[in-house]
Protein backbone atom coordinates (compact mmCIF):
# COMPACT_ATOMS: atom_id res chain seq x y z
CA UNK A 1 0.00 0.00 0.00
CA UNK A 2 2.80 2.43 0.87
CA UNK A 3 4.46 1.76 -2.50
CA UNK A 4 1.19 2.46 -4.32
CA UNK A 5 0.71 5.73 -2.48
CA UNK A 6 4.31 6.68 -3.23
CA UNK A 7 3.85 6.15 -6.97
CA UNK A 8 0.56 8.08 -6.94
CA UNK A 9 2.28 11.02 -5.30
CA UNK A 10 4.94 10.92 -7.99
CA UNK A 11 2.48 10.54 -10.90
CA UNK A 12 0.05 13.29 -9.87
CA UNK A 13 2.59 16.14 -10.20
CA UNK A 14 3.77 14.66 -13.52
CA UNK A 15 0.19 14.62 -14.79
CA UNK A 16 -0.36 18.19 -13.65
CA UNK A 17 2.84 19.22 -15.41
CA UNK A 18 1.69 17.55 -18.63
CA UNK A 19 -1.59 19.42 -18.51
CA UNK A 20 0.11 22.75 -17.94
CA UNK A 21 2.30 22.71 -21.04
CA UNK A 22 2.28 20.30 -23.95
CA UNK A 23 3.14 20.18 -27.62
CA UNK A 24 0.54 18.86 -30.07
CA UNK A 25 1.40 16.68 -33.05
CA UNK A 26 0.85 19.69 -35.28
CA UNK A 27 3.47 21.65 -33.33
CA UNK A 28 1.14 23.94 -31.37
CA UNK A 29 2.02 24.70 -27.75
CA UNK A 30 -0.90 24.44 -25.33
CA UNK A 31 -0.73 25.66 -21.75
CA UNK A 32 -3.27 25.76 -18.95
CA UNK A 33 -6.45 23.78 -18.38
CA UNK A 34 -10.19 24.32 -18.57
CA UNK A 35 -11.34 27.84 -19.36
CA UNK A 36 -7.79 29.17 -19.08
CA UNK A 37 -6.35 27.10 -21.94
CA UNK A 38 -4.08 29.11 -24.22
CA UNK A 39 -2.68 27.84 -27.53
CA UNK A 40 0.08 29.45 -29.54
CA UNK A 41 2.57 28.80 -32.30
CA UNK A 42 6.29 28.40 -31.59
CA UNK A 43 8.65 31.00 -33.05
CA UNK A 44 11.10 29.50 -35.54
CA UNK A 45 13.49 32.40 -36.13
CA UNK A 46 17.19 32.56 -35.39
CA UNK A 47 19.09 35.43 -33.81
CA UNK A 48 20.89 36.29 -37.03
CA UNK A 49 17.80 36.17 -39.27
CA UNK A 50 15.36 38.90 -40.17
CA UNK A 51 17.89 41.55 -41.11
CA UNK A 52 16.43 41.66 -44.62
CA UNK A 53 13.35 43.22 -43.02
CA UNK A 54 15.50 45.92 -41.43
CA UNK A 55 17.17 46.55 -44.79
CA UNK A 56 13.76 46.99 -46.46
CA UNK A 57 12.58 49.44 -43.79
CA UNK A 58 15.85 51.37 -44.15
CA UNK A 59 15.34 51.48 -47.90
CA UNK A 60 11.91 53.08 -47.44
CA UNK A 61 13.38 55.73 -45.18
CA UNK A 62 16.17 56.40 -47.67
CA UNK A 63 13.64 56.61 -50.52
CA UNK A 64 11.30 59.08 -48.81
CA UNK A 65 13.85 61.00 -46.75
CA UNK A 66 12.83 63.74 -44.37
CA UNK A 67 9.47 64.19 -46.10
CA UNK A 68 8.04 61.04 -44.45
CA UNK A 69 8.44 59.70 -40.93
CA UNK A 70 9.13 55.95 -40.94
CA UNK A 71 8.34 53.75 -37.93
CA UNK A 72 9.04 50.07 -37.35
CA UNK A 73 6.72 48.13 -35.04
CA UNK A 74 7.40 44.39 -34.90
CA UNK A 75 4.48 42.88 -33.02
CA UNK A 76 5.30 40.09 -30.55
CA UNK A 77 3.27 36.91 -30.93
CA UNK A 78 1.73 35.25 -27.90
CA UNK A 79 4.55 32.75 -27.41
CA UNK A 80 6.93 35.61 -26.55
CA UNK A 81 4.64 36.84 -23.78
CA UNK A 82 3.02 33.71 -22.34
CA UNK A 83 5.35 30.76 -22.94
CA UNK A 84 6.11 29.11 -19.57
CA UNK A 85 9.64 28.08 -18.70
CA UNK A 86 8.91 24.38 -19.17
CA UNK A 87 7.82 24.94 -22.81
CA UNK A 88 10.67 27.19 -23.95
CA UNK A 89 12.57 24.23 -25.42
CA UNK A 90 9.86 24.12 -28.13
CA UNK A 91 10.35 27.68 -29.35
CA UNK A 92 13.16 30.07 -30.26
CA UNK A 93 13.96 33.35 -28.50
CA UNK A 94 11.70 35.82 -30.30
CA UNK A 95 12.82 38.82 -28.27
CA UNK A 96 16.47 38.38 -29.20
CA UNK A 97 15.60 38.01 -32.89
CA UNK A 98 13.36 41.09 -32.96
CA UNK A 99 15.86 43.26 -31.11
CA UNK A 100 18.56 42.10 -33.50
CA UNK A 101 16.38 43.38 -36.36
CA UNK A 102 15.94 46.69 -34.53
CA UNK A 103 19.72 46.93 -34.08
CA UNK A 104 20.11 46.87 -37.87
CA UNK A 105 17.71 49.76 -38.47
CA UNK A 106 18.93 53.19 -39.47
CA UNK A 107 18.91 55.72 -36.65
CA UNK A 108 16.48 57.78 -38.73
CA UNK A 109 13.85 55.01 -38.43
CA UNK A 110 11.73 55.30 -35.29
CA UNK A 111 11.44 52.03 -33.38
CA UNK A 112 8.23 51.00 -31.58
CA UNK A 113 9.50 48.21 -29.29
CA UNK A 114 6.38 46.60 -27.80
CA UNK A 115 7.83 43.95 -25.53
CA UNK A 116 7.81 46.01 -22.34
CA UNK A 117 4.31 47.30 -23.12
CA UNK A 118 2.91 43.82 -23.73
CA UNK A 119 4.64 42.49 -20.62
CA UNK A 120 3.14 45.28 -18.52
CA UNK A 121 -0.38 44.37 -19.66
CA UNK A 122 0.06 40.59 -19.90
CA UNK A 123 -2.58 39.91 -17.25
CA UNK A 124 -5.16 41.70 -19.40
CA UNK A 125 -6.80 40.20 -22.48
CA UNK A 126 -4.26 41.52 -24.96
CA UNK A 127 -3.95 38.26 -26.92
CA UNK A 128 -6.60 35.77 -27.90
CA UNK A 129 -6.24 32.42 -26.15
CA UNK A 130 -7.77 30.46 -29.05
CA UNK A 131 -6.50 32.41 -32.05
CA UNK A 132 -3.07 33.18 -33.47
CA UNK A 133 -3.74 36.94 -33.46
CA UNK A 134 -3.46 39.40 -30.65
CA UNK A 135 -6.68 40.85 -29.23
CA UNK A 136 -7.89 44.40 -30.01
CA UNK A 137 -6.87 45.50 -26.50
CA UNK A 138 -3.26 44.61 -27.31
CA UNK A 139 -3.51 46.69 -30.48
CA UNK A 140 -4.88 49.58 -28.40
CA UNK A 141 -1.77 49.67 -26.20
CA UNK A 142 0.47 49.38 -29.26
CA UNK A 143 -1.34 52.22 -31.04
CA UNK A 144 -1.04 54.33 -27.90
CA UNK A 145 2.73 53.83 -27.80
CA UNK A 146 2.99 54.65 -31.50
CA UNK A 147 0.88 57.83 -31.24
CA UNK A 148 2.97 59.05 -28.32
CA UNK A 149 6.18 58.54 -30.30
CA UNK A 150 4.61 60.25 -33.32
CA UNK A 151 3.74 63.26 -31.14
CA UNK A 152 0.00 62.97 -31.76
CA UNK A 153 -3.11 63.00 -29.54
CA UNK A 154 -4.55 59.63 -28.58
CA UNK A 155 -8.05 58.88 -27.35
CA UNK A 156 -8.51 57.03 -24.08
CA UNK A 157 -10.39 53.72 -24.19
CA UNK A 158 -13.34 55.48 -22.55
CA UNK A 159 -13.84 57.24 -25.91
CA UNK A 160 -14.78 53.94 -27.53
CA UNK A 161 -17.92 51.83 -27.63
CA UNK A 162 -17.22 48.31 -26.41
CA UNK A 163 -18.60 45.35 -28.38
CA UNK A 164 -18.40 41.67 -27.41
CA UNK A 165 -18.68 38.51 -29.49
CA UNK A 166 -19.23 35.62 -27.09
CA UNK A 167 -18.15 31.97 -27.43
CA UNK A 168 -15.31 32.74 -29.79
CA UNK A 169 -12.90 29.96 -30.78
CA UNK A 170 -10.35 31.13 -33.32
CA UNK A 171 -7.76 29.58 -35.59
CA UNK A 172 -5.82 27.67 -32.96
CA UNK A 173 -8.42 24.91 -32.85
CA UNK A 174 -8.09 24.43 -36.61
CA UNK A 175 -4.30 24.53 -36.31
CA UNK A 176 -4.11 22.11 -33.37
CA UNK A 177 -7.32 20.04 -33.59
CA UNK A 178 -7.06 19.82 -29.84
CA UNK A 179 -10.42 19.49 -28.03
CA UNK A 180 -9.11 21.48 -25.06
CA UNK A 181 -9.00 24.57 -27.30
CA UNK A 182 -12.46 23.94 -28.71
CA UNK A 183 -13.84 23.58 -25.20
CA UNK A 184 -12.37 26.87 -23.95
CA UNK A 185 -14.25 29.60 -25.88
CA UNK A 186 -13.55 33.23 -25.02
CA UNK A 187 -14.99 36.69 -25.58
CA UNK A 188 -13.76 38.63 -28.58
CA UNK A 189 -13.89 42.27 -27.48
CA UNK A 190 -13.46 45.14 -29.91
CA UNK A 191 -13.89 48.90 -29.70
CA UNK A 192 -15.57 51.38 -32.05
CA UNK A 193 -14.37 54.99 -31.74
CA UNK A 194 -16.81 57.70 -30.66
CA UNK A 195 -16.55 61.46 -31.20
CA UNK A 196 -14.88 61.20 -34.61
CA UNK A 197 -16.39 60.88 -38.08
CA UNK A 198 -14.80 58.61 -40.66
CA UNK A 199 -15.38 57.29 -44.17
CA UNK A 200 -13.83 54.05 -45.37
CA UNK A 201 -12.98 53.34 -49.01
CA UNK A 202 -11.77 49.98 -50.29
CA UNK A 203 -10.01 48.61 -53.32
CA UNK A 204 -10.99 44.93 -53.13
CA UNK A 205 -8.80 42.18 -54.60
CA UNK A 206 -9.72 38.86 -56.16
CA UNK A 207 -7.18 36.09 -55.56
CA UNK A 208 -6.33 33.22 -57.87
CA UNK A 209 -3.95 30.32 -57.47
CA UNK A 210 -1.29 30.62 -54.79
CA UNK A 211 -3.27 33.54 -53.34
CA UNK A 212 -2.02 35.90 -56.04
CA UNK A 213 -4.08 38.94 -56.99
CA UNK A 214 -5.73 38.40 -60.36
CA UNK A 215 -8.05 41.41 -60.41
CA UNK A 216 -9.19 44.37 -58.36
CA UNK A 217 -12.42 46.33 -58.11
CA UNK A 218 -12.91 50.05 -58.48
CA UNK A 219 -12.74 51.98 -55.18
CA UNK A 220 -15.97 51.72 -53.19
CA UNK A 221 -17.12 52.94 -49.80
CA UNK A 222 -17.91 50.43 -47.10
CA UNK A 223 -17.92 49.80 -43.36
CA UNK A 224 -14.70 49.67 -41.41
CA UNK A 225 -16.25 47.32 -38.85
CA UNK A 226 -18.12 44.16 -39.85
CA UNK A 227 -20.53 42.40 -37.52
CA UNK A 228 -20.27 38.74 -36.52
CA UNK A 229 -22.60 36.74 -34.31
CA UNK A 230 -21.75 34.93 -31.09
CA UNK A 231 -19.86 31.72 -31.74
CA UNK A 232 -18.40 32.87 -35.06
CA UNK A 233 -14.82 31.75 -35.63
CA UNK A 234 -14.34 34.69 -38.04
CA UNK A 235 -14.51 37.44 -35.39
CA UNK A 236 -11.05 38.81 -36.21
CA UNK A 237 -12.41 39.74 -39.66
CA UNK A 238 -14.37 42.47 -37.86
CA UNK A 239 -11.73 44.94 -39.08
CA UNK A 240 -11.97 45.78 -42.80
CA UNK A 241 -13.33 42.28 -43.46
CA UNK A 242 -9.78 40.94 -43.67
CA UNK A 243 -6.62 41.44 -45.68
CA UNK A 244 -7.46 41.29 -49.39
CA UNK A 245 -7.92 44.99 -49.94
CA UNK A 246 -6.23 48.35 -49.78
CA UNK A 247 -8.09 50.63 -47.40
CA UNK A 248 -8.31 54.40 -46.98
CA UNK A 249 -10.02 55.98 -43.99
CA UNK A 250 -10.74 59.72 -44.01
CA UNK A 251 -11.45 61.07 -40.54
CA UNK A 252 -12.68 64.34 -39.09
CA UNK A 253 -9.30 64.83 -37.42
CA UNK A 254 -7.81 67.72 -39.39
CA UNK A 255 -4.11 67.97 -38.60
CA UNK A 256 -2.44 67.29 -41.95
CA UNK A 257 -1.02 63.93 -40.82
CA UNK A 258 -1.69 61.03 -43.17
CA UNK A 259 -0.57 57.56 -42.17
CA UNK A 260 0.25 54.53 -44.31
CA UNK A 261 0.26 51.24 -42.39
CA UNK A 262 2.19 48.41 -44.07
CA UNK A 263 1.05 45.29 -42.31
CA UNK A 264 -0.05 41.67 -42.08
CA UNK A 265 -3.29 40.65 -40.39
CA UNK A 266 -2.03 41.71 -36.95
CA UNK A 267 -2.10 45.27 -38.25
CA UNK A 268 -5.83 45.12 -38.95
CA UNK A 269 -6.69 45.84 -35.32
CA UNK A 270 -4.56 49.02 -35.17
CA UNK A 271 -6.17 51.66 -37.46
CA UNK A 272 -9.41 52.24 -35.53
CA UNK A 273 -7.42 53.34 -32.49
CA UNK A 274 -5.80 56.09 -34.58
CA UNK A 275 -8.89 57.79 -36.03
CA UNK A 276 -8.48 60.50 -33.38
CA UNK A 277 -4.79 60.86 -34.27
CA UNK A 278 -4.60 61.07 -38.08
CA UNK A 279 -6.49 62.90 -40.81
CA UNK A 280 -6.21 59.89 -43.09
CA UNK A 281 -5.13 56.29 -42.59
CA UNK A 282 -4.18 54.06 -45.50
CA UNK A 283 -3.78 50.32 -44.93
CA UNK A 284 -1.75 48.07 -47.24
CA UNK A 285 -1.22 44.34 -46.69
CA UNK A 286 2.28 43.01 -47.28
CA UNK A 287 0.92 40.18 -49.45
CA UNK A 288 -1.54 41.82 -51.84
CA UNK A 289 -0.53 45.34 -52.88
CA UNK A 290 -0.43 45.79 -56.68
CA UNK A 291 0.86 49.34 -57.20
CA UNK A 292 4.10 51.28 -56.91
CA UNK A 293 4.39 52.42 -53.31
CA UNK A 294 6.38 55.56 -54.18
CA UNK A 295 3.61 56.78 -56.46
CA UNK A 296 1.00 55.86 -53.84
CA UNK A 297 2.77 57.83 -51.12
CA UNK A 298 3.18 60.87 -53.36
CA UNK A 299 -0.39 60.76 -54.70
CA UNK A 300 -1.89 60.56 -51.20
CA UNK A 301 0.49 63.02 -49.50
CA UNK A 302 1.50 60.44 -46.91
CA UNK A 303 3.41 61.97 -43.98
CA UNK A 304 4.00 58.85 -41.88
CA UNK A 305 4.68 55.18 -42.68
CA UNK A 306 4.25 52.50 -40.02
CA UNK A 307 5.58 49.00 -40.63
CA UNK A 308 3.40 46.81 -38.41
CA UNK A 309 4.17 43.12 -38.87
CA UNK A 310 4.14 40.31 -36.37
CA UNK A 311 7.50 38.77 -35.54
CA UNK A 312 6.94 35.74 -37.77
CA UNK A 313 6.24 37.87 -40.83
CA UNK A 314 9.08 40.25 -40.04
CA UNK A 315 11.42 37.28 -39.93
CA UNK A 316 10.15 35.83 -43.22
CA UNK A 317 12.10 36.65 -46.38
CA UNK A 318 8.80 36.70 -48.29
CA UNK A 319 7.76 39.82 -46.40
CA UNK A 320 10.82 41.96 -47.02
CA UNK A 321 10.97 40.83 -50.64
CA UNK A 322 7.40 42.04 -51.11
CA UNK A 323 8.16 45.41 -49.54
CA UNK A 324 11.17 45.84 -51.81
CA UNK A 325 9.06 44.88 -54.81
CA UNK A 326 6.49 47.58 -53.98
CA UNK A 327 9.20 50.19 -54.44
CA UNK A 328 9.88 48.93 -57.97
CA UNK A 329 6.65 47.59 -59.52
Amino acid sequence: MKKILYFLLILIPLQMFAEQARLTRSGIIIVGTGDSVRAFEPFRGTLEGGTGYADAVNRYKQTFGDAVNVYCMIIPTAVAIYCPEEAKEWTKDQRATVRNIYAHLSKSVKVIDLFDTMDAHAKEDIYSRTDHHWAPLGAYYAAQQFAQQAGLPFADLSKYEKHVIHDYVGTMYRFSRDPAVKNAPEDFVYYIPKGVDYTTTYIRYTLGKNKKVVSEKEPEEGNFFYTYSDGSSAAYLTFMHGDTNTTRVKTSTHNGRRLLILKDSYGNAIPAFLFHSFEEIHVVDCRYFTKNIVHYVEKNDITDILFANNAGHAYSATTHKAYNCYLEQ
